[in-house]
C-alpha cells in the first residue's frame, strides 16, 4: 500500500474507526490510539521491535481488537526539515508495514517528540526507570495528537 497524507488517511476510515500512532525506535515501537472521534490520542503500549512480519502481525491484531483503520507513523526529519537516512528508513519501513498489516499509513513529523515527552515527564517528577517504561508510547501519542490536531489540508 502506498503511504498517503493525513487527509487521504482520514478519508479511508469508516465512521467510528480509530487511528494507531507509532513511534518507531531501534528497540521499541511505541503505540498510541486515537478515540473514535479522532480528537484525542492516548498511549497504548509498546512492542519490542523485531522482524517486520512479527511486528506487522502484532499491529494488525491491535487494529482488529480496537477497530483501527489506519496508521500514523512518526517521520524523523532532520532539524532543517529535510529527509535524511533515518527518515528514508522510516518511510520504507512504514510502506512495508502498511503492506504487511494491510492498513493504510501516513507519515507525521516526529522531530523532538521524545525530547518533549521526556521534558514533560521530568517536570512531573517521574523517575528515570518509569520514564524509560512509558516514553515510547507517550511519544507515539504525541505524534498521533499532532496529526489529529492538524488542519485537514495539511500535508502528512
Amino acid at each position: 500500500m502506498p503511504v498517503i497524507n493525513m487527509a487521504a488517511l482520514r478519508a479511508t476510515l469508516s465512521p467510528g474507526q480509530r487511528l494507531i500512532g507509532l513511534d518507531v525506535g531501534t528497540r521499541v515501537i511505541g503505540v498510541a490510539l486515537s478515540d473514535v472521534g479522532l480528537m484525542l490520542a492516548s498511549p497504548y503500549g509498546g512492542i519490542r521491535r523485531g522482524k517486520l512480519a512479527a511486528n506487522a502481525a502484532e499491529i494488525a491484531a491491535i487494529a482488529r481488537a480496537q477497530d483501527a483503520g489506519g496508521l500514523v507513523v512518526g517521520l524523523p526529519l532532520s532539524m532543517d526539515g529535510t529527509l535524511g537516512p533515518a527518515a528514508q528508513a522510516a518511510r520504507d519501513w512504514a510502506r512495508a508495514l502498511s503492506d504487511a498489516a494491510a492498513l493504510p499509513a501516513a507519515l507525521w513529523d516526529e522531530r523532538l517528540s521524545s525530547a518533549a515527552v521526556n521534558r514533560f515527564l521530568i517536570g512531573a517528577d517521574i523517575t528515570r526507570k518509569r520514564r524509560a517504561a512509558v516514553v515510547d508510547q507517550m511519544a507515539a501519542a504525541y505524534i498521533l495528537q499532532g496529526a489529529l490536531d492538524a488542519p485537514a489540508a495539511a500535508p502528512g
